[in-house]
């Protein structure tokens, strides 16, 4: 199976976070990754965005032109990536930040309210490891077991920072 991924939001968000924390997941899994950011002007209050691909077959180039997973953490990101979704994708809208839903009725779309969960568990900046457990619950992209090591790897400084985020992970998934 390979998931190609875009995801999306303000800079500042943690969206690159995401994407790199969902690769090295993959990593771990021993699965093909890639993952691509975008910077530039999106880091002054555009949108910024990464592309990540996991796949079980080597990966022929790791531009994603047409996600079959979108994560928008805001609405110039659902905007911009939502019409790019293929027929039958996942869309993931942090609806914390977005008011509206998805325009596709010909794609699956959740609603997480993700800063709202995020400020429950104590800890707003922890709203896009919320949004990573719910890609976790929808698309099973990699196991939450590896999201964790991964964390804890990239993290291995900051061990304090792991209960909190694995809190905010699992409520992720759980909320799908």
């Amino acid at each position: 199976m390979t998931h190609e991924i875009i995801m999306a939001g303000f800079g500042g968000q943690g969206v690159m976070l995401m994407g790199q924390l969902l690769t090295y997941a993959g990593m771990i899994e021993h699965k093909q990754v890639s993952w691509i950011p975008s910077y530039g002007p999106e880091m002054r209050g555009g949108t910024a965005n990464c592309s990540v691909i996991i796949a079980d077959e080597p990966i022929g180039a790791p531009i994603v032109s047409e996600p079959n997973l979108v994560i928008a953490m805001n609405l110039p990101s659902l905007d911009k990536f939502e019409p790019l979704l293929q027929p039958g994708g996942i869309l993931i809208i942090n609806s914390s930040l977005i008011e509206r839903g998805a325009k596709r009725p010909d794609i699956t779309a959740y609603q997480i309210p993700a800063n709202e969960i995020a400020a429950e568990l104590g800890n707003s900046k922890t709203a896009n490891m919320v949004m990573l457990g719910a890609i976790i619950g929808a698309a099973q992209v990699v196991s939450a077991d590896a999201v964790l090591k991964a964390f804890s790897k990239m993290f291995a400084k900051k061990p304090e920072l792991l209960a909190i985020n694995e809190s905010a992970i699992r409520r992720g998934i759980k909320y799908i």
